[in-house]
């Protein structure tokens, strides 16, 4: 929680998923906390608390192919630790190829004006 609340936290490469009726969040890094004696691991799966019925809906909208459950931001409320999740679709390999394109043509872009200046 010291970490969390010191913004130590990165959601770059994490995603939630559930599994046996529970919701784990899987991939976010938690810097360990640097006073602790035996500090947990950074990436462990994380257990989220959520209602059945929240549970069931989340399950039913990541059932279908390829959505999943992404995590957008970490925030406190009344002292407790929440995770806003949203239900995302993952992109093809030819988007995740034209969106790699778009990023070369962008950066060659930016070479030629720094290199003109």
């Amino acid at each position: 929680m010291k970490s969390l609340r010191a913004g130590q936290v990165s959601l770059l490469d994490a995603y939630a998923r559930v599994q046996d009726g529970e919701v784990w969040l899987h991939g976010m890094h938690v810097k360990p906390y640097e006073f602790a004696k035996s500090p947990p691991d950074a990436v462990r799966p994380r257990k989220l608390l959520l209602h059945r019925r929240e549970i069931d809906k989340l399950l039913g909208m990541t059932s279908t192919q390829g959505m999943t459950l992404v995590p957008l931001r970490v925030y406190f409320n009344h002292g407790m630790a929440k995770v806003e999740l949203a239900v995302a679709k993952g992109r093809r390999k030819y988007d995740k190829r034209q969106a790699i394109r778009e990023r070369e043509s962008k950066r060659e872009a930016e070479r030629s004006f720094r290199s003109r200046r």
